[in-house]
């Protein structure tokens, strides 16, 4: 499956999250994620992903180990293959073992919306990162192939309901966060 998604730079954060409020219950979560790349950063550099993330809820902690795969399109949007784990520690050890290093690490603060439109299951996220100036949101759906430019016009839709399709932002949080570490470094 590939996760069709969008970004957008939210400016009137109250607007969206009232709007999106209409649409379904909220989640607020903190998202701590490590992104793991060769010594070389090739994984980067081509497109792939391999992130460990815990997500904190009011319900509980659980581990995810997500595996990207290079964007199929302008969108962004890439396949991705994820699973649920136990514990960071003995997958961060495993991914270490074979030669990977920690290519990021990074803490979003979310605010997560779910709801079905368009017959579709969406997820909207209202996100902040520490490192990063503003609100971001993220709209995404999951869809086959085929299905990938009829899920991202609904995402897209999702985004001209709440009045920011005109402010995508197609950069990604690593590599934000990367560039303003190493603004920040002497």
């Amino acid at each position: 499956m590939i996760e069709a998604e969008l970004k957008a730079r939210v400016n009137d954060v109250e607007t969206v999250r009232a709007a999106l409020a209409a649409k379904g219950d909220s989640e607020r979560a903190t998202y701590v994620d490590t992104y793991y790349d060769r010594p070389d950063e090739s994984l980067d550099s081509g497109g792939y992903e391999v992130r460990l993330r815990t997500i904190v809820t009011s319900a509980g902690v659980r581990h995810l180990l997500t595996y990207k795969q290079p964007a199929v399109d302008d969108s962004g949007s890439k396949p991705e293959h994820e699973t649920t784990i136990d514990t960071r520690s003995g997958v961060d050890a495993l991914l270490r073992g074979l030669g990977l290093a920690e290519l990021v690490s990074l803490t979003k603060q979310c605010e997560n919306f779910r709801f079905k439109t368009r017959g579709r299951t969406m997820l909207a996220t209202l996100v902040t990162v520490p490192e990063l100036e503003g609100t971001f949101i993220e709209v995404e759906t999951m869809a086959a192939e085929d299905d990938l430019p009829g899920a991202l016009a609904d995402v897209r839709v999702v985004l001209e309901d709440l009045g920011v399709a005109d402010d995508l932002d197609s950069s990604t949080y690593t590599g934000s966060v990367r560039a303003a570490r190493a603004k920040k470094s002497p």
